[in-house]
């Protein structure tokens, strides 16, 4: 029996970066002590308010078929959203109801490109971008976002990357997982760039919620560039539903009509209670989205202070979202044997930062979404094997001596 081609494409790097959190996850289970940072998902609950409005209306019997596009109560909420903090201009017709941001990622791949088309990609980027492109057939494109610039865009790069068979720009503002955010001057260059050449811009802007250092700017809103972008949300990270599965695009009206077709041969709507606790989540100035907000800093902030004193290690402060990245190059480790041995001498999950691009090649991508104790003691593990490792005499630990 033989598969399609489409199961190699969707294969490979980014499927196997979750092999250690995996296993992680199966241990816990089994209630072995393990610490599980390998994961944007934080220990708050959905809040009150949202779950009350839908087991209302699950016990009312809103049981049955809705919109493939999503609810009137639960677009219009959004659309609000979208042009009272970011100067989005969209009704409630320029939404479609997703289940998910990785739905509305496959689905804009899916509307966007064919087989032979390129797709520029600001890479580092998450794991799940490489397959939901190919799947497609189409090329992927990265584009470099250096350490060295504090994995911000190398405007040049992107410039020179558009080719005759470039359709669009994919992007991550924040960016999973660097944490870092698009100034408005890069984004204004990157908008240049898709009207000059006629591109189509799809931007994942999951973070938007949890930016500490500088301002969240949606290219939507820039001059000419409304009719040509997807702008790709959830409530995953903002309201603690990431298992509720809601998202959404926001984008012309054509691209929502088209939207809506797939969605018929996809999810067919997604269920309606949970559309209304999520209409509630929007409509409703819930205190906890600042709280959690508060409580990530202060995790960010301890996180990286711990990390800074690892020897043979060094780490970014990310400006947003939920995730550090550790270098460990310098140990002679690569971040894969880096991310296998931490797991199995300390029982610490991470993410080889090397499955999110070339540009985090030899780094590990820690979440500080985890409980605070789960951050303390992964804090004392990573440093004790840092340490043990400086003392093993590995690798490239003799050019360290002083470091």
């Amino acid at each position: 029996m033989r598969f399609s081609k489409l199961t190699a494409r969707i294969a490979g790097e980014g499927a196997a970066a979750w092999d250690v959190h995996s296993r992680a996850v199966a241990a816990r289970a089994k209630g072995e002590d393990v610490v599980v940072m390998s994961i944007g998902e934080t220990d708050f609950a959905t809040p009150d308010p949202i779950v009350d409005e839908a087991v209302r209306a699950l016990r009312g019997g809103d049981t049955h078929y809705t919109s493939s596009q999503g609810r009137p109560r639960l677009r219009a909420a959004i659309a609000a959203r979208a042009r009272a903090r970011y100067g989005i201009a969209v009704e409630s017709d320029g939404v479609a109801i997703t289940s998910g941001c990785q739905n509305a990622l496959y689905a804009a791949a899916q509307l966007l490109l064919e087989e032979g088309d390129e797709a520029l990609v600001l890479e580092p980027m998450y794991v799940t971008y490489e397959a939901s492109l190919k799947a497609t057939g189409a090329v992927m494109v990265p584009v470099p976002c250096p350490a060295v610039s504090e994995f911000h865009p190398d405007i040049d790069a992107l410039r020179a990357a558009v080719g005759p068979r470039t359709r669009a720009i994919f992007l991550a503002t924040p960016v999973n997982p660097t944490g870092a955010v698009l100034t408005r001057e890069e984004l204004e260059e990157i908008a240049a760039v898709a009207r000059q050449h006629d591109l189509w811009v799809v931007s994942d802007e999951v973070y938007a919620d949890f930016v500490y250092e500088g301002e969240h700017v949606a290219i939507a809103c820039l001059e000419g560039m409304a009719e040509r972008t997807l702008t790709l949300g959830s409530l995953s990270k903002s309201h603690a539903m990431t298992g509720w599965r809601v998202g959404w695009v926001i984008g012309p009206r054509s691209y929502i009509a088209h939207m809506s077709n797939l969605a018929l041969c996809m999810t067919y709507g997604l269920p309606g209670f949970i559309q209304e606790g999520a209409a509630i989540a929007l409509e409703q100035d819930l205190e906890i989205v600042d709280s959690m907000k508060q409580v990530l800093r202060a995790r960010r902030d301890k996180l990286h202070a711990a990390m800074s004193r690892a020897p043979g290690l060094n780490c970014w402060l990310p400006a947003a979202g939920m995730f550090l990245l550790l270098g460990v190059d310098r140990t002679g480790l690569s971040s894969r044997d880096f991310c296998e041995r931490l797991y199995e001498d300390e029982r610490v999950s991470s993410v080889d930062g090397g499955a999110f691009g070339a540009s985090t090649a030899g780094t590990l991508r820690l979440s500080f979404a985890a409980s605070d104790w789960q951050i303390d003691k992964g804090c004392e593990r990573i440093l004790r094997f840092a340490e043990a490792l400086r003392e093993k005499g590995d690798t490239a630990w003799p050019r360290l001596a002083n470091s």
